[in-house]
């Protein structure tokens, strides 16, 4: 159970049960209740994701949080003891959600695509997820951020290059294994470089250094596919 909701559910013990109302226990009150919190959870997450992009993790307090929230800092100590605990929630919240978006780019339906396709396929819900959650590399990276968050994403990061490779293997069977680690490797390395750009720009800038990451890692990656494998030049956008 994560910090948050712990003390979230101590917060509900000591909640109105619906007798001093005039209610019986288990009346729909206590319910109401509980997903108030869930919603001022979401609420206080929401706003430390846009403080924590704005001033940076260490920067951040948690009165600054609290002003984005709308809310006073005891309210925010109802849910969280500290901004660590916050950050920590947070990033929980957006691990899952980045295992189930690379778990869906890396579908084995894609991988069947041809190269430039299977580029695209791969590539732009990763590229909107962290465009539409800035607020992973902020958590991901960094000396102080909060450590189990920086070893989950570490070994997530393994993970992702594990599928990286296995989509290498498909594309290259007759490589060795450490020339497809290495591939996989540079191709992984071209991803977060590229990223980061696509990251640092908006609108048709963006869009932009989106299609020069497909760009570059096509034309890196097609003279090593080989011309038995399905591929082709990328269409123009």
């Amino acid at each position: 159970m994560s910090e948050a909701k712990a003390t979230q559910d101590t917060a509900a013990d000591g909640a109105d049960d619906g007798s001093a109302a005039g209610g019986t226990p288990g009346s729909a009150r206590p319910r109401r209740r509980q997903a108030r919190g869930e919603a001022r959870i979401a609420q206080l997450l929401q706003a430390a994701a846009s403080v924590f992009c704005t001033s940076g993790y260490t920067a951040s307090s948690t009165n600054a949080i609290a002003r984005e929230a709308g809310v006073s800092p005891g309210t925010l100590y109802q849910f969280f003891p500290n901004k660590e605990a916050i950050a920590v929630e947070l990033g929980d919240q957006l691990l899952n959600r980045w295992r189930d978006t690379y778990g869906t780019a890396f579908s084995q339906s894609h991988i069947e695509l041809p190269l430039d396709r299977m580029l695209d396929a791969i590539l732009d819900p990763l590229i909107a997820f962290n465009c539409e959650n800035p607020a992973f590399s902020v958590l991901m990276h960094g000396s102080e951020i909060p450590g189990r968050i920086t070893e989950e994403h570490d070994t997530l990061h393994a993970t992702m290059l594990t599928r990286v490779e296995a989509v290498l293997a498909d594309y290259l069977p007759d490589a060795p294994a450490d020339q497809v680690h290495r591939i996989a490797d540079m191709t992984f390395m071209l991803f977060k470089a590229g990223l980061d750009l696509i990251m640092a720009h908006e609108g048709e800038e963006r869009a932009a250094y989106t299609r020069e990451l497909k760009t570059i890692m096509f034309r890196y990656l097609d003279p090593l596919v080989g011309d038995d494998a399905p591929h082709r030049t990328p269409q123009a956008p």
